[in-house]
């Protein structure tokens, strides 16, 4: 009986990777890529502070309402394939109707246009986590028994590197907001057509499974069938009941809260603050492709991905000591020598305020398979949570009460270090923590109460700044003036002592429920 499929094919699991993770690609492009023009839509559209926030926090309302349980239920249910065509053009069409509301397509009054790009948001948000768990699963279905971790941690990649570039070089596109919006959008409807392009595979490989399952039975009539457990709502209490659960849920919002917020509002805190620019200077010397320094600042964005994919996965597979070393001492030699054919033009990027805040989310792509293979190999997951908050302190301290410029790089590059650490960390415990039965209604309930902490605090950031300023708006707003970011961003303070408070909370639970977080990974399942 023949049992090969097509994820038996090397050449079509790597292609479906890419197919559904451009998507993924496009989806955090589409969440994060307004930091970057917070300034512009100020100046152009009349936006204020607490207007951006609206916009950027109602963005996670429909999942703040349990948009991701059912999304879940609908992909547990019916499979990736209609989870996947469902929420990905639900994401889609918020995208189309954002772009149309700041193109003024449905008219140019700023409360038209806040209102439409709100109702656009709303949509694209409804869809935009469940898009990742569908191409989370997908890579399951692909790659079990493979590169299953590679292919996870690529894809994870993905979504990163599109928060990055999209934070980067969405001030670039034209110099205005509404290109940069329709860019956005374009972008989520070429990876969602690339997307359908998947579903034919997936189709095919259903039918190839469903016919060897079929073999399988008819030539072992007697043999009993497995049945899924269907979700529950009683699960739900079940969890609820479990103190170690209940922390780490709290630990999720406390710590998420103080960095993907910081994220939306960063390149315009480093203008203000520390006197960033805002936009590249035009004599400045930089790398460009065919003449053109967007092109080219896509093409180094690219480099430094596959150099972080390279750097903090390939030593790790070699055998040998001396494989680890030479392969460590050839990867960074070749990047050192990019960084010194390049230093001209990140001399000028480490002046720019958005190009700066992009490099945090390109940051974890290195560090994050770092510290979950060193949780794997060596556990202590809640000592390394209670490092990860401390260095959040200290990065929103050096951010928000010092006005010294190596001080706020040291923050950001510590932001950087907790935002790799601390995931790392977390998920995988949530396995520890939870029955694999009940694992999608943990997670599911995880990001359903995650989003309440990030659509209040994007939106609270920013009318929090509006309040602290509110004497000085028109001057800010006139550019005679720049925003006091102090108070908002010392908030988030307040959100890594509540992360340490919690990690000790849950270090003390797990040592009388003997969950084993302190404990390596690999040695629990040997």
């Amino acid at each position: 009986m023949n049992t090969k499929t097509l994820r038996d094919s090397a050449a079509m699991r790597w292609t479906v990777l890419i197919l559904v993770s451009g998507l993924m690609l496009a989806t955090y492009w589409f969440q994060d890529f307004f930091s970057g023009l917070k300034g512009m839509m100020e100046t152009e559209m009349g936006f204020t502070s607490e207007e951006f926030g609206r916009l950027i926090g109602l963005t996670t309302i429909a999942n703040m309402f349990g948009m991701i349980i059912i999304g879940g239920m609908i992909l547990d249910k019916w499979g990736v394939r209609i989870a996947g065509l469902a929420f990905g053009g639900l994401a889609v069409l918020g995208g189309a109707i954002t772009a149309m509301a700041a193109s003024g397509a449905f008219g140019e009054a700023k409360s038209t246009q806040l209102t439409f790009m709100i109702i656009g948001r709303i949509l694209f948000g409804s869809g935009l986590e469940v898009v990742c768990v569908v191409a989370t699963t997908t890579m399951v279905k692909w790659f079990k028994g493979y590169q299953l971790a590679l292919a996870m941690a690529i894809n994870m990649g993905f979504g990163r590197l599109g928060s990055a570039m999209g934070i980067a070089l969405s001030p670039d596109i034209s110099g205005t907001v509404s290109p940069a919006v329709v860019f956005a959008a374009t972008l989520l409807g070429i990876t969602f057509l690339l997307f359908i392009v998947y579903v034919f595979f997936d189709i095919k490989l259903d039918r190839q499974e469903k016919a060897i399952k079929l073999k399988h039975a008819e030539a072992n009539p007697n043999e009993e069938k497995e049945e899924d457990e269907e979700f529950k709502f009683s699960d739900l209490f079940k969890l609820i009941k479990n103190p170690s659960f209940v922390y780490i849920t709290l630990l999720c919002v406390s710590f998420y809260a103080a960095v993907f917020p910081f994220i939306q509002y960063a390149p315009d805190l480093l203008i203000n603050k520390f006197n960033f620019t805002d936009a590249l200077p035009e004599n400045a010397s930089l790398f460009s492709l065919g003449g053109s320094t967007s092109y080219g600042t896509a093409i180094i964005y690219i480099g430094l991905f596959i150099y972080a994919l390279l750097f903090s996965m390939v030593p790790s597979k070699m055998k040998t000591l001396s494989g680890k070393i030479l392969s460590l001492v050839i990867i960074v030699g070749s990047f050192a020598g990019l960084i010194f054919l390049l230093r001209d033009t990140f001399g000028v990027w480490f002046n720019n305020g958005s190009k700066t805040a992009s490099l945090i989310p390109l940051g974890t792509i290195i560090f994050t398979p770092i510290f979950g293979n060193y949780v794997d190999r060596k556990g202590k997951a809640a000592s390394l949570m209670i490092l990860g908050s401390l260095l959040l302190i200290f990065a929103h301290l050096s951010l928000s009460v010092f006005n010294n410029v190596v001080l706020a790089y040291l923050g950001l590059f510590s932001l950087g270090i907790a935002f790799s650490l601390v995931p790392a960390a977390m998920w995988p415990s949530v396995s520890k923590i939870v029955p694999q039965k009940r694992l999608g209604t943990a997670y599911s309930s995880m990001f359903t109460v995650q989003n309440w902490g990030l659509g209040l605090f994007f939106w609270g950031i920013g009318a929090l700044l509006d309040a602290v300023n509110k004497d000085n708006l028109d001057a800010i707003r006139a550019g005679t003036q720049n925003y006091d970011y102090t108070i908002p961003i010392f908030v988030l303070v307040i959100c890594g002592v509540i992360s340490i408070l919690l990690s000790f909370k849950l270090k003390q639970a797990d040592k009388k429920q003997g969950f084993g977080l302190e404990l390596p990974s690999v040695k629990n399942e040997e």
